[in-house]
């Protein structure tokens, strides 16, 4: 006699759903769920088998003995195996065996909708409960206007078992421990969100959670589930937004995960010129199968119903949309069309983001795309993929190898400054210097700066203070907040010693002060993805290394004039034009003594000319600090004769 008693949460219409690829709370049926049954407590299982010949629950519930607790395959060709176990509680460890048809194969796995995973390098799944009394009422209701797209979207990229140890035990800190030292330094710095690189559980600590086998779980490193959902609750109730790395793009062949799972390319595409990732050695979904875009669309939905997340940045979008990605000649095929581009991946995208943004307020999706692939981030119903923002990877480019350049050379590299703008309004773009531009070798970002100390630290703030009033949102990897010397390493602590040193405390103030000037300046966010938010005054003077603009809100007083010197050279008496007449004040300087500039002095207030310069009326001399950024706000009009 069968220890499992037959019952389902499925109902015909889930069925239905899940066939069809449109199910997208499969978090509710499949995997492990506590419940009662005719007066028994325990937990049913669930699990998508569809090429098996016979799957059983294996646990320390039952010594891991297969056969014991059989599930049953559902009559309507889901492949759906399930049962009601009783008496197994919360905290119980398990796994499926799975007995294929195809070569008669027994493989052992972990539960796809597991939500909780042992620690690796264990790889059992847990039972649990992820039920969580909320305290983040007053964020949810008030983030839609939080989270729009002319709100400051400043963020802090956080590698979890990196940002900081425990000296005394040599261990990261736990999601109970960030929650409280996070969360007030997140606050203290002025940003506006933290993104999370992948905190779904990953076995391998150097793919730095990229290659997930637990994509229901938070990893077990640093706690419980309900532990990571307190982290949350406590950013939600400082003010702070959180964006969750999710990698949809692949995953890895470990033996317990998604791969081969029934004996059968279930998850992974069966052809491997689609099916696998030679870059990362990895497999890559099936997007064309219905089962498993409502696997993935679940999954990202899970995060935003279930973690309260306010955002997802979609990993290695370009790996996606291209049948050719990474591939030489004769190792892709052609879509139906002969083109390069992957039909199932835009559909699954469009589908993806059209379910988020009908189901969540105040949500936003932010592509990591790196080509020059159309309308990343505009509505669907335009054609487009359907992404609230994308990473602006050709500013990133093309700004870090300007600024590794002598300044003396600069003036022969204008154009390297000025490019992004040429084709900046085409998508929503963040601006991005992630975790990636500080490892393999490239240096930290205060390691790319040339010239003396004084100079790198210089060019530090100016290259901060370039980012943050260039159109866009922000994005901001740990450390560089405070100019991390050395590279990034997974394994240790952030260097926060360096924060005894006055030129990293001054790089912080700065980093600060301009997330609050990008918070607090509307016209560094209201208009930050449209050209009317910006206009040249001059890119022109490439001998002298200076740019002059106008960033500009929904209200013409908030416009900001803006002069960046990008050389060592102080250029004194230089005449701007300006966009108006009046009086205006100086109301940041990236070379003041606070954060570690030379003080040179320049004046804090300004009255325009009735000179035409740079094509304008009015216009107005200053002296320029060497290395540096002014930005100049009008607070009073000329007056009338």
């Amino acid at each position: 006699m069968s220890n499992v008693i037959p019952h389902s949460l499925f109902t015909d219409f889930d069925i239905d759903l899940f066939k069809a690829g449109k199910h997208f709370r499969l978090y509710e049926k499949l995997g492990a769920h506590l419940t009662e049954v005719d007066g028994k407590k325990g937990v049913y299982f669930a699990v998508w088998a569809p090429s098996a010949k016979a799957v059983s629950v294996i646990g320390d519930f039952n010594f891991w003995i297969e056969g014991e607790h059989p599930l049953n395959i559902r009559w309507d060709s889901s492949g759906i195996w399930e049962g009601f176990i009783p008496n197994v509680e919360k905290g119980a460890k398990y796994k499926y065996k799975i007995h294929s048809h195809h070569g008669d194969i027994k493989t052992e796995k972990a539960d796809p909708f597991a939500a909780r995973c042992e620690h690796p390098p264990n790889t059992a799944s847990i039972v649990w409960d992820t039920t969580y009394t909320w305290k983040d009422k007053n964020w949810m209701k008030k983030r839609k206007d939080i989270n729009r797209l002319d709100k400051p979207f400043s963020v802090y990229e956080v590698h979890l078992g990196s940002w900081m140890h425990k000296a005394e035990e040599n261990r990261p800190l736990s999601y109970l421990e960030l929650a409280s030292e996070l969360t007030a330094y997140v606050k203290k710095m002025n940003f506006t969100h933290v993104e999370f690189m992948p905190i779904m559980e990953y076995p391998y600590d150097p793919s730095w959670g990229y290659q997930l086998t637990g994509y229901f779980a938070p990893t077990s490193r640093f706690g419980y589930p309900e532990d990571f959902m307190f982290l949350v609750d406590e950013l939600h109730k400082n003010d702070i937004g959180v964006i969750l790395d999710w990698v949809p793009s692949h995953f890895p062949e470990d033996a317990h995960g998604l791969g081969n799972f029934d004996g059968s390319h279930l998850y992974e595409h069966p052809d491997r010129r689609k099916g696998y990732h030679p870059d990362w050695k990895s497999l890559i979904f099936n997007y064309g199968r219905n089962e498993v875009r409502a696997f993935l669309i679940s999954n990202a939905v899970f995060w935003l119903d279930r973690y309260h997340a306010d955002g997802l940045r979609v990993d290695a979008v370009a790996s996606m949309l291209y049948l050719d990605y990474s591939r030489e000649d004769g190792e892709w095929e052609p879509n139906q069309y002969g083109g390069r581009e992957n039909l199932d991946a835009i559909s699954f995208f469009k589908e993806l983001n059209e379910e988020i943004y009908g189901s969540f307020d105040g949500v936003q999706t932010i592509a990591e795309e790196s080509t020059s692939f159309p309308m990343v981030s505009k509505p669907t119903y335009l054609g487009g993929l359907g992404f609230g923002m994308k990473w602006m990877m050709g500013w990133m480019h093309d700004t870090l190898e300007y600024f590794k350049k002598e300044p003396i050379y600069r003036k022969h590299h204008q154009n390297d400054i000025t490019f992004s703008m040429t084709y900046a309004f085409t998508e929503n773009f963040m601006l991005p210097l992630s975790h990636d531009e500080v490892v393999y070798g490239k240096q930290s970002i205060l390691g790319r700066m040339p010239g003396d100390e004084w100079q790198r630290f210089a060019n530090l703030r100016l290259l901060y203070s370039y980012m943050y009033t260039h159109p866009g949102s922000k994005l901001l990897f740990m450390g560089g907040e405070f100019g991390q010397s050395d590279e990034w390493n997974f394994q240790q602590s952030l260097d926060w010693h360096l924060l005894e040193y006055d030129y990293h405390k001054g790089i912080q103030k700065l980093v600060a002060e301009v997330n609050n000037l990008y918070r607090n300046e509307p016209a560094l966010h209201e208009k930050q993805f449209v050209s009317e938010g910006f206009e040249w005054i001059d890119y022109n003077d490439s001998e002298n290394s200076v740019l002059a603009y106008v960033r500009k809100g929904e209200n013409e007083k908030d416009d900001l004039v803006l002069i960046a010197n990008m050389t060592p050279v102080p250029r004194e008496e230089y005449r701007i034009g300006l966009p108006a007449s009046g009086s205006y004040k100086l109301i940041f300087n990236s070379d003041a003594p606070e954060f570690g500039g030379s003080g040179y002095k320049i004046a804090k207030q300004y009255t325009s000319e009735a000179v035409e310069w740079q094509h304008r009326a009015q216009s107005v001399v200053l002296d320029l600090a060497p290395l540096g950024v002014m930005v100049l706000k009008k607070f009073k009009s000329a007056k009338k004769s």
